[in-house]
């Protein structure tokens, strides 16, 4: 068996699911475990590493309105690769390679590997992924088992917040420039976190926010999880979001309840680490209630002083 991931949430699942020797190929973005680093990459990015988030949001528009992919396959290193199964994802075409050039080159590569596609809206969706991928590697009980683990992990954290009296409205954002909200499964993870997500509904995708809808939310706390930003690029845009108009004068400023995490790792990624993020969000939201895991980073809360 010969594994090319072609998504950093795919590549999470396989070497969960103990296949990390079948891997031959990953994406240039597959970053964890970190072994993976060191495996060929199959793709590459047309958005330039220098770019601002406000160009990048527009380089991302451009291609999606014009059904230009944003990724690309390296034909010529797939080929040599071999792929016998190829996991990849039809959900956005912003976070992988299109579908239509997966299908040409699966019909053009002389191994004809098998395809699974993972399209993940929800938390239970998530697990479904790891339950599809064990079952096309033959190690479906496997998956079993690390869906169960999971799942306790989850309930854990559901348990502890059935206790919570007051819920805090929460404002989670997976862009600065312009604002986009939160989708599919960050308004679940707040729920099961202890909060109520004041703009976004499970499920559904993240979209285009005007400053004043934020404002408007009256959030208690503000989370920022950029999507493909580490924490590290994220703080370079907070001068951006204070630069709006109302920032001031948000009830999160004041009180220092502006969270910083990484949005690249953990919450814009939908493989295991997703009940990581929801562990450290939970922290975030209720720290009285939901300890840390010791090998868990802590959301990097904004001083009301800095903020």
């Amino acid at each position: 068996m010969r594994i090319v991931s072609l998504l950093p949430s795919a590549t999470e699942i396989v070497c969960q699911l103990g296949l990390a020797d079948k891997l031959v190929g990953v994406t240039h973005e597959c970053d964890w475990p970190a072994d993976v680093r060191r495996l060929p990459k199959v793709t590459r990015s047309f958005i330039p590493p220098e770019a601002t988030s406000r160009e990048i949001d527009g380089l991302v528009r451009e291609r999606v309105e014009t059904g230009r992919a944003l990724y690309s396959l390296d034909m010529p290193a797939l080929e040599r690769l071999e792929p016998t199964l190829i996991v990849t994802q039809t959900l956005c075409d912003v976070c992988a390679v299109a579908e239509e050039e997966v299908r040409a080159a699966v019909s053009a590569l002389p191994t004809k590997p098998r395809v699974v596609n993972l399209e993940p809206t929800n938390l239970e969706e998530v697990f479904d992924g790891l339950r599809i991928v064990g079952e096309a590697t033959g190690c479906r009980p496997r998956a079993e088992e690390e869906v169960a683990k999971l799942k306790a992990r989850v309930a854990a954290v559901a348990e502890r917040s059935e206790s919570i009296k007051k819920r805090p409205r929460v404002v989670v954002l997976e862009w600065i420039d312009p604002p986009f909200s939160s989708g599919h499964w960050t308004p679940e993870l707040v729920r099961l976190a202890g909060g109520d997500e004041a703009l976004s509904i499970a499920g559904e995708r993240s979209r285009t926010l005007d400053w004043p809808d934020v404002v408007a939310a009256r959030p208690d706390v503000l989370v920022i999880a950029c999507c493909g930003f580490d924490v590290a690029r994220t703080l370079d845009d907070l001068p951006i979001l204070r630069s709006y108009a109302g920032w001031n004068d948000l009830q999160c400023v004041a009180t220092g309840r502006v969270y910083v995490v990484d949005g690249s790792a953990y919450f814009n990624r939908p493989g295991p680490r997703l009940v990581d993020s929801l562990e450290i969000l939970a922290h975030a939201l209720h720290s009285d209630v939901h300890p840390l895991p010791p090998d868990l980073p802590a959301a990097l809360q904004q001083d009301a002083a800095c903020v």
